[in-house]
C-alpha cells in the first residue's frame, strides 16, 4: 500500500511517500508564489527519490494552506488533523502537539489514536509564529539556522515585544543602536515567542507526552526555553517539518484500508 502526503505551508512545501508503515521518501522546498507549482515540484522530487511515479500512488492526500488547489490529490485534510496523526505515528504516546509553522502556531490535544480532541491557534500576527524568527534574522543579520544556538550564549535576554513584530522591530533597532550584543537580542526574541506559545498550550492543557513539529522545532533556543518553562522534554521527529505530510499519507492509508474492508464485507 503506497500513499502520498503533500503539505503546502506558507513557507515550505513538503511531500512524503509512505509504503505500508515505512517512510519511503520525502522532500521539502520553499513555497513559491504558485501553490500548484510548489506541490507539483516537491512531489516530483519525492517520487524521484523513491523511484516511483505519480501513477504508482494508490491514494494522495493534500494538507496545509495550499491543500485545496493541488490538482492530483484525491482528498484534502486540515493541517491540524494531519499534524496530530503524524506526531502520533512518530511518538505513539503523544497527547499534546505544538505545531509552530511560519504563518501560525497551533496547540493540539489528541487521543491515543492520534485523533484531535481540542486545539487552539494563533494566526493574527507573525509575532506568534515561526515567521517572527525570519524577521528577526534579517534585523540582526544572523542566519536563521544560527539564531537558536547564538541565543543560548547570551548572558541575559533583553525585552522584546511578544505581541507585534512592528513593536519588536523598533525595540531591536534601539537595542542595536545601544550596542546590545546580538545574542541578548536573539535571546529576547526567543523568549518572546515562547511567551506567546505558552499561552496557547495553557488553553489546551499540556500532557507530559509533548511533541513539537514545524520548522521552529529546529530552533534550539526556543525549544530549550520552552522545555525549561514547561518542565517537560519535547519530543521532536528527525525532520519536524514533514510531520504534516506524514499525517496526510497516513490518512490516505486509512482510507484505502477502510475501502478494502468494505469490499471484503460485500457478499
Amino acid at each position: 500500500m503506497i500513499t502520498l502526503g503533500v503539505d503546502i505551508g506558507s513557507l515550505t512545501g513538503k511531500a512524503l511517500v509512505l509504503e505500508d508503515d515505512t517512510i519511503r521518501a520525502w522532500e521539502l522546498i520553499p513555497t513559491g508564489p504558485d501553490s500548484v507549482e510548489t506541490g507539483t515540484e516537491v512531489t516530483r522530487r519525492a517520487l524521484a527519490k523513491a523511484h516511483l511515479r505519480l501513477e504508482d500512488m494508490e491514494f494522495i492526500v493534500s494538507t496545509g494552506y495550499g491543500r485545496i488547489v493541488i490538482p492530483f490529490a484525491h482528498k484534502n485534510v486540515s493541517e491540524i488533523s494531519c499534524h496530530a496523526k503524524g506526531a502520533h505515528w512518530f511518538f505513539p504516546q503523544a497527547r499534546t502537539i505544538l505545531d509552530m509553522g511560519g504563518q501560525d502556531c497551533k496547540a493540539i490535544r489528541c487521543d491515543e489514536h492520534g485523533k484531535v480532541s481540542d486545539f487552539v491557534m494563533n494566526d493574527k500576527c507573525a509575532a506568534g509564529a515561526g515567521r517572527s524568527m525570519g524577521i528577526v534574522s534579517g534585523f540582526v543579520d544572523v542566519p536563521l539556522e544560527e539564531i537558536g544556538a547564538l541565543s543560548l550564549q547570551a548572558a541575559q535576554a533583553v525585552p522584546i515585544s511578544s505581541t507585534c513584530v512592528v513593536f519588536a522591530r523598533s525595540e531591536i533597532l534601539a537595542h542595536l543602536r545601544r550596542g546590545v550584543p546580538k545574542s541578548e537580542i536573539l535571546a529576547g526574541a526567543c523568549e518572546a515567542l515562547v511567551s506567546r506559545v505558552k499561552g496557547l498550550l495553557k488553553r489546551v492543557g499540556t500532557a507530559p507526552e509533548f511533541v513539537i513539529s514545524g520548522g521552529i522545532a529546529k530552533n534550539v533556543g526556543v525549544v530549550k526555553r520552552l522545555e525549561s518553562q514547561l518542565e517537560l522534554e519535547a519530543h521532536i521527529a528527525f525532520e519536524p517539518q514533514i510531520v504534516g505530510a506524514l499525517g496526510a499519507a497516513l490518512f490516505g492509508r486509512e482510507i484505502l484500508t477502510k475501502r478494502a474492508g468494505q469490499a471484503a464485507a460485500r457478499p
